[in-house]
């Protein structure tokens, strides 16, 4: 729980009173590799951090799933359209790893709001840092080349490349496991 606080207080002082307010609202839940934490059609009813483990988000498809975001220890993870807008999601979200989860449900992050001056500052750093990383992946899928948005994910997140099947990553980059196989030749 430490590095949850950690994260907050990069950006922000908490006080030990809105600590404890807030971590009391936490849960920790422990899942295994290949497990659904979120399914298609279904409301997000947490906001979560990855104390360790690995995440993939990604569209069900008849011949191929679609992927579209991976979480790593130390960041937030949510279905987070889902979460604020109380609507089902189009999409699973689920486990490549061992993850370790520390939850806050819908209702407890708004009881937080109410209770503490900083609960509004925490929610907005985790739904910032979500979009952001949305916002990021959308632009680079929209100007640089499959090979650029490959050695982009080299250079700035190498942990991709080590820990995560090369079919996950074509989907990622939006290209097939062959097309990534070619790329990765030509690079190296």
């Amino acid at each position: 729980m430490q590095l949850i606080r950690d994260n907050f207080e990069r950006i922000t002082k908490l006080s030990d009173t809105e600590w404890n307010i807030f971590s009391s609202k936490l849960v920790r839940q422990e899942f295994s590799k290949k497990t659904s934490v979120l399914e298609t059609g279904t409301i997000e009813n947490y906001l979560s951090f990855v104390e360790k483990g690995l995440v993939r988000y990604y569209i069900p498809g008849e011949d191929h799933d679609l992927t579209f975001t991976f979480v790593f220890d130390g960041e937030f993870t949510s279905g987070y359209d889902s979460f604020i807008t109380r609507l089902p999601v189009n999409y699973t979200i689920e486990t490549l790893s061992e993850t370790v989860l520390w939850r806050i449900s819908y209702e407890d992050l708004q009881d937080v709001y109410a209770e503490t001056k900083i609960g509004n500052t925490i929610g907005r750093i985790a739904s910032e840092g979500l979009f952001l990383k949305k916002a990021k992946r959308e632009l680079s899928l929209l100007n640089d080349s499959a090979e650029q948005r490959y050695l982009n994910l080299f250079t700035e997140q190498p942990q991709l490349i080590q820990r995560i099947p090369q079919k996950y990553l074509a989907s990622y980059i939006g290209i097939t496991p062959q097309a990534l196989s070619r790329i990765r030749k030509r690079i190296s």
